[in-house]
């Protein structure tokens, strides 16, 4: 499970239905439990820098993510997932997620968003025995 304070899944959504038409995309700081379950801390926007189109792919700034792993070196907070939008598309990954997922312990949270603005928001991790995603429990809780 994956619980998200709401004021938090407000800015992912809020950075999604701004970069609209355009893919959002950013990192969610946290800690991982005993159990596996994820705890969402603080989220980090990032600019869009994919080289391809930005409507249909991401990539967060290298510059963002190295900053992130020195600042949290020796802490207990780490990256534990990143966040991106699907404009004008369903809240689930798509096979160029799939393609370039390369950190099965990162969990990908996916907000649809249309021109009236972001729909839902699910969260997946990538199952590295068969390189497809399933599905986790999002909470939005505080």
């Amino acid at each position: 499970m994956i619980v998200v304070p709401p004021a938090l899944l407000a800015e992912i959504e809020h950075a999604a239905g701004t970069a609209y038409p355009h893919e959002s995309c950013g990192l969610l700081i946290g800690t991982v439990g005993t159990g596996g379950d994820i705890a969402v801390s603080r989220v980090v926007v990032s600019p869009n820098v994919s080289k391809s189109d930005t409507r249909d792919s991401f990539e967060v700034d290298p510059q963002i993510q190295f900053d992130l792993l020195r600042e949290l070196r020796g802490r207990d907070e780490r990256i534990v997932g990143h966040f991106h939008s699907h404009p004008d598309g369903p809240a689930r990954p798509s096979e160029r997620d799939r393609a370039q997922a390369w950190e099965p312990d990162l969990v990908w949270l996916i907000t649809a968003v249309g021109e009236t603005g972001p729909a839902e928001t699910a969260a997946f991790l990538l199952d590295p025995g068969t390189g497809h995603f399933k599905p986790v429990n999002l909470r939005r809780q505080a």
